[in-house]
């Protein structure tokens, strides 16, 4: 059984970011999106026109200081590699409480379909979530979406609209 991490968030994030679990290499590091390869981080700094870091925690830092909230769908899982594919024996993270002391949040964006599917069969139908979420899907930021990075990033500039 592998385990996610805890969220970053502050009181003031507006939008909450949602993966599906880390990958080996980010469990191994203990830092979301800890695969070099995976654009996650690239295109967060690029969106707020910032240098990118190797630091985590001013990686960290950004998300706060924007008020952006991370975390993943799954709490803990059995999976063979990092494959979203090979996940099996879910369990999801307690998103009643996280939304209760997380008010200001408006909007969930899904980074990848995994996310949003367990999101959507095991959180929104079996959870009081607030009602008034707007809910979209993100392409994925992983090394195993090819799509070109420029492409991505346009897409992944609709949560600037939100913070």
């Amino acid at each position: 059984m592998i385990e996610s991490f805890e969220p970053i968030a502050s009181r003031n994030s507006k939008i909450l970011i949602l993966g599906s679990m880390p990958s080996v290499m980010s469990l191994s590091k203990y830092q979301y999106y800890g695969n070099p390869q995976n654009q996650f981080w690239k295109i967060v700094f690029d969106l707020f026109e910032e240098e990118l870091a190797d630091d985590y925690e001013i990686k960290r830092n950004l998300l706060i200081k924007n008020n952006i909230a991370l975390w993943d769908v799954i709490k803990s899982c059995e999976r063979d590699g990092s494959s979203d594919s090979k996940i099996r024996k879910e369990e999801i993270n307690d998103f009643e409480t996280f939304f209760k002391e997380h008010t200001k949040i408006k909007a969930v964006f899904f980074n990848g379909k995994k996310a949003q599917e367990v999101f959507e069969n095991k959180v929104k139908k079996t959870s009081e979530l607030p009602k008034d979420l707007l809910y979209n899907s993100l392409p994925s930021t992983s090394p195993a979406n090819v799509m070109r990075y420029e492409v991505k990033k346009k897409e992944w500039e609709i949560i600037l609209r939100f913070l």
